[in-house]
């Protein structure tokens, strides 16, 4: 970093948690929380906002954390897949969505999870009860090259408890 590279502070609660850090101006989200959290869940894919592996939920609502700088969200809330399972008895048990998508076969290679995960989480809480269009229609932010989406539609329709119609 260079010496005219200024920080900038930035207090967010992540997965619960207060958080307090100096970062450079230009720090995408994703980075932020990837490289200086550790928090390796959310995935950095096409970098161009298309892909949506990078999805996190920002105040309740979905964002694609590579197409945001680390200091617009100061006193935000945000939520990544590592949130998900943590207020399920101390992390060890698995989210209703998590468990979903493992017992659904909602991944193959699982790069996009995390992402398609936190869409279909913000999806969830909008609308608890969606349709399979509904699914298709809050996941088409998220791509996936590897399941052809019937298995996740199916995943997030079993989480919601609905049945797997069209």
């Amino acid at each position: 970093m260079s010496q005219t590279q200024r920080l900038h502070p930035v207090a967010v609660t992540v997965n619960g948690q207060a958080v307090q850090a100096d970062v450079p101006a230009r720090r995408m989200l994703a980075d932020f929380l990837r490289d200086d959290l550790h928090l390796t869940g959310t995935k950095r894919g096409c970098e161009t906002g298309v892909c949506g592996a990078c999805t996190v939920i920002v105040n309740g609502r979905p964002l694609k954390s590579c197409l945001s700088l680390a200091v617009q969200h100061n006193g935000a809330e945000i939520q990544t897949v590592e949130g998900l399972a943590a207020g399920q008895a101390d992390g060890i048990l698995l989210h209703p969505l998590q468990a979903s998508f493992e017992r659904c076969g909602g991944f193959q290679c699982g790069y996009c999870t995390p992402g398609m995960l936190m869409a279909a989480c913000a999806l969830l809480e909008r609308n608890p009860w969606p349709t399979a269009d509904q699914v298709r229609k809050g996941l088409s932010g998220n791509l996936c090259r590897c399941t052809g989406y019937t298995q996740i539609v199916e995943a997030v329709l079993d989480a919601a408890g609905a049945p797997h119609a069209n």
